[in-house]
């Protein structure tokens, strides 16, 4: 399932521009949009209201299940379409979405539904009260996130194909900021490749960019002197990887 309009991507791309050894100064990407969790409900149902037009691939059709056609409307800021999304895929009608939840409800191109790992990353990002599940409010976050990701995915599906191969995924690397080898492309494709087809498909995309920004992040502050270049004993790097493991990767 495919989302359209996607005139916005390339009117983000100057941010990735200034590039340094092995990174870039400031964040890769999600300086506004990618990799960066969005505040203010009132431009997020700014957004909704443009978009609730367009058929929005990933997430359930606007329908309702039985009983929640009685309840009341959505909460301030909250758009009524998304606020429909949010209550058919809060199965048990609690108030709030699990992963599970969540990958029954997110698909890729061809159908499949998004893989748990990254269904459980996403409610770990924006999951603010640490409870393991989202609210409306933090699903309208999530909605948003995962709609830039499907721009940014599509900008790079150049043949349209639903899967990003290591060439494609080697120019979304270098558009977002990054210097990094073919050698490297090739190992994220095969590491985040859960069909042996040497593709990744959305769901997978949205995880491996997810990874390699926190691990920049996590890098940048050991190096001191912005060159690409740290000193860490064996401890700390422990600690480094660990840390950002539970952090969601």
């Amino acid at each position: 399932m495919s989302w359209h309009n996607q005139s916005g991507y390339n009117q983000q791309r100057p941010a990735y521009q200034q590039q340094q050894q092995g990174y870039q100064q400031q964040n890769p990407y999600g300086q506004q949009h990618y990799g960066q969790q969005q505040h203010g409900q009132q431009q997020q149902h700014q957004q909704y209201n443009q978009q609730q037009q367009q058929q929005h691939g990933g997430y359930p059709p606007q329908r309702a299940p039985g009983g929640y056609q009685a309840q009341q409307g959505p909460p301030p800021g909250i758009d009524p379409t998304l606020w429909g999304w949010f209550q058919a895929v809060d199965q048990d009608g609690s108030g709030s979405i699990t992963a599970e939840e969540l990958q029954k409800a997110l698909l890729n191109n061809n159908w499949s539904h998004f893989n748990a790992e990254t269904c459980r990353l996403m409610i770990g990002m924006f999951d603010k009260n640490r409870s393991g599940t989202i609210d409306i409010y933090e699903f309208a976050a999530l909605w948003k996130y995962v709609q830039d990701w499907k721009q940014c995915f599509d900008g790079f599906d150049r043949d349209r194909s639903g899967s990003i191969d290591e060439q494609e995924l080697a120019q979304a690397f270098t558009s977002f900021g990054y210097r990094l080898t073919p050698q490297f492309c090739q190992l994220c494709v095969r590491v985040f490749d859960r069909h042996n087809v040497r593709t990744m498909k959305f769901d997978d995309f949205i995880q491996c960019c997810v990874m390699l920004k926190t691990l920049t992040d996590a890098f940048r502050k050991h190096d001191t002197n912005q060159n690409g270049v740290i000193q860490i004993n064996y401890e700390q790097f422990l600690e480094m990887v660990l840390d950002n493991t539970l952090s969601g990767i």
